[in-house]
């Protein structure tokens, strides 16, 4: 069984590169039991989607 300390770094990797099968099945299992890395996994997916937009803005109309 993964550890949220494991599981919180492969969240944060998971923004850099693909995770291996059987990384991101771990992840996955974790985080449906942990809701303190479920909540960490949605906070870095929020961060990533932001600065994104900060770099690319959306065009005007």
């Amino acid at each position: 069984m993964m550890n949220c300390k494991s599981a919180t770094q492969l969240l944060s990797q998971a923004q850099d590169r693909k995770l291996t099968f059987i990384e991101s099945t771990s992840v996955k299992l974790h985080t449906a039991m942990c809701k303190g890395c479920r909540n960490y996994g949605m906070q870095m997916k929020q961060l990533s989607d932001l600065s994104k937009r900060f770099i690319q803005p959306e065009p005007r109309s």
